[in-house]
């Protein structure tokens, strides 16, 4: 991992007994959404050093304080602005993380302008359906859902990801997409 010291950061915020998402979010989603964020960033021409910064940082603020989650997409570019800045990376990287960052939510419905948040926003997208398993430990464990409140959620959340993966990450993850469709139906 080319920023491991970014990484270390995000993984110590993942260990705290604070982080309501359990370690499980580092090892089950963040590090999904590098994997991901790297091969596209390759497939689209993206700048790598971006989508795997804006990766390793783009729910830091719903697990540093879960009174962010609702709105991590809020909070998250001014988290990595502070981390960055400490680590003295430059002006014009730090915006386009946090643009990133900023856009990565397929509940908000924002518009991708860069191939680096698009990159991002269908890594996080693919990580959620190679990893039906996190999603389950939040329904059932997190949110205490009942079976068919969680497998209900965790469809919608599936079919949210799905619609905002570009359709590059779809021929990627097309096969796991449908595995996933049909355990939940």
């Amino acid at each position: 991992m080319r920023h491991a010291h970014l990484a270390e950061v995000v993984e110590k915020a993942c260990q705290a007994k604070s982080n309501i998402f359990g370690y499980g979010i580092w090892t089950h989603h963040i590090l999904w959404v590098v994997e991901y964020g790297k091969q596209l960033a390759e497939i689209l021409d993206a700048d790598a050093d971006v989508v795997e910064i804006a990766a390793l940082l783009h729910d830091y603020a719903s697990i540093k304080d879960y009174k962010m989650y609702e709105d991590h997409h809020l909070h998250g570019p001014r988290e990595a602005e502070a981390i960055l800045q400490e680590y003295s990376y430059p002006y014009a990287m730090i915006q386009a993380v946090k643009e990133c960052i900023a856009t990565h939510r397929a509940s908000i419905q924002a518009e991708q302008m860069t191939k680096e948040s698009i990159c991002l926003a269908s890594a996080d997208g693919m990580a959620h359906i190679a990893q039906v398993p996190s999603l389950l430990y939040l329904a059932y464990v997190q949110h205490q859902m009942t079976i068919d409140e969680g497998s209900k959620w965790v469809l919608e959340k599936l079919q949210r990801s799905w619609n905002k993966l570009c359709p590059e990450a779809q021929k990627l993850i097309q096969k796991d997409y449908q595995s996933a469709l049909n355990i939940l139906h």
